[in-house]
C-alpha cells in the first residue's frame, strides 16, 4: 500500500512539474503532431482494441493528426469527432483528475458511459478505474483549464 501511494505521489508530482514547465499545452496530447500514438480512436470502439493507424488514411482535427485503420473509421471520426475522440485531449484521465496532465499510452485505455479515456500506464488506469465516475468528475471541474494553468 504504501509502494503504491509513492508511485501515485510521484506520478501526480511529475505531472505538476511537467505542467509547470511548460507555458501552455496544446488542446490535444500528440507526439510529433500524432495524436493517440498513430492508434485508431474508431477502434476502441467497434474493435474494442487498440488498433494502429495508417499514416495514409489520416485527418488533421484540433491541432493534431488522427489516424485510421480503415476508411469507414476515417469517415466515421468526421462525421463525429467528440464521439471518438479521448476525453480531455487523449492528456491522462487520472492525472486530470488531480488537476494535472500526463502523457499517456494508447494501450492504457478505457471506454466508459460511451466516451473514451487514456491514461499514464497499466497501472494508473487500475487506480482510475477505481472511482471512474468520481475521478471523471474531478477531472471535468479542472479541463481545459489545465491547459493554461
Amino acid at each position: 500500500m504504501l509502494t503504491r501511494r509513492l508511485m501515485l505521489t510521484s506520478l501526480v508530482a511529475t505531472c505538476v512539474f511537467a505542467r509547470q514547465a511548460a507555458a501552455a499545452s496544446p488542446e490535444v496530447f500528440a507526439v510529433d503532431g500524432i495524436a493517440i500514438r498513430g492508434a485508431d480512436p474508431v477502434a476502441y470502439f467497434t474493435q474494442g482494441r487498440y488498433v494502429a493507424g495508417d499514416a495514409a488514411l489520416a485527418v488533421q482535427w484540433k491541432g493534431a493528426e488522427w489516424r485510421f485503420s480503415s476508411a469507414e473509421h476515417m469517415a466515421a471520426f468526421e462525421g463525429n469527432p467528440e464521439k471518438y475522440a479521448p476525453q480531455y485531449g487523449g492528456y491522462c484521465a487520472y492525472a486530470a483528475s488531480k488537476g494535472a496532465i500526463a502523457t499517456t499510452v494508447p494501450d492504457a485505455w478505457t471506454i466508459y458511459e460511451g466516451k473514451l479515456y487514456l491514461n499514464y500506464s497499466d497501472y494508473v488506469r487500475g487506480v482510475w478505474s477505481q472511482d471512474m465516475a468520481g475521478n471523471i468528475a474531478l477531472a471535468d471541474g479542472f479541463w481545459p483549464a489545465i491547459l493554461n494553468s
